[in-house]
């Protein structure tokens, strides 16, 4: 293989991630504003029908009622329209060609990675606290596990961690074998079966 043909599959990589993080940006900045929307209506007026009120499960007006939905003193969706388009601009910029510093990337892990702990915290607070699902919510969460997993891979085919050479070697042949993908889709299954288990009667 040569030099020219590992740039460019390098580069074909890098247009896949970043155009998985523009996708489910997108997903994850509508379903913000979407819920963010809702709950003015639902403060405008207590008894407004939200599009997102299936029924008794699937219910976001009841959940954004509770203290979990407004953890810092405002509502959490308020958060998703502060942080996506951040998203969106790196995954724009990423697609246009621009390498982002080390340290920039790393942060932006950081940061995501306690986004995907919130977001997880909330999910299992709805599932076993409130028992009560957010469809919104749910597109979130789903947003963020596979935005979190884009940028890591991106992160560890670059070296951002700063592996030794012989050990990113071994990274870069799991990623390529695509392991991190099965494992992003066996989590989100294990997370769709908590649910069916919790409420079986949900369909």
């Amino acid at each position: 293989m040569t030099a020219k043909t590992v740039k460019s599959d390098t580069r074909k990589s890098e247009k896949w991630i970043f155009g998985t993080m523009l996708v489910f940006g997108i997903f994850g900045l509508a379903a913000a504003f979407a819920l963010s929307v809702e709950r003015v209506q639902q403060l405008i007026d207590p008894n407004a029908h939200l599009i997102c009120n299936f029924n008794l499960i699937f219910n976001c007006g009841t959940v954004m009622q509770t203290w979990q939905a407004k953890l810092f003193g405002f509502p959490n969706s308020f958060i998703g329209l502060m942080t996506e388009p951040v998203v969106i601009t790196v995954a724009i910029a990423g697609l246009a060609g621009i390498t982002f510093p080390r340290w920039f990337m790393n942060t932006a892990q950081i940061f995501y990675g306690l986004g995907l702990i919130f977001a997880y915290w909330l999910f299992f607070q709805s599932v076993f606290g409130i028992q009560t699902l957010c469809p919104w919510c749910l597109v979130v969460t789903v947003s963020t596990s596979i935005l979190f997993d884009a940028l890591l891979r991106y992160n560890l085919l670059k070296n951002n961690f700063g592996f030794k050479a012989a050990t990113h070697q071994k990274i870069v042949g799991w990623l390529k074998k695509d392991y991190d993908k099965f494992i992003l889709a066996a989590w989100l299954v294990a997370m769709v079966v908590t649910v069916l288990v919790k409420f079986p009667g949900i369909f």
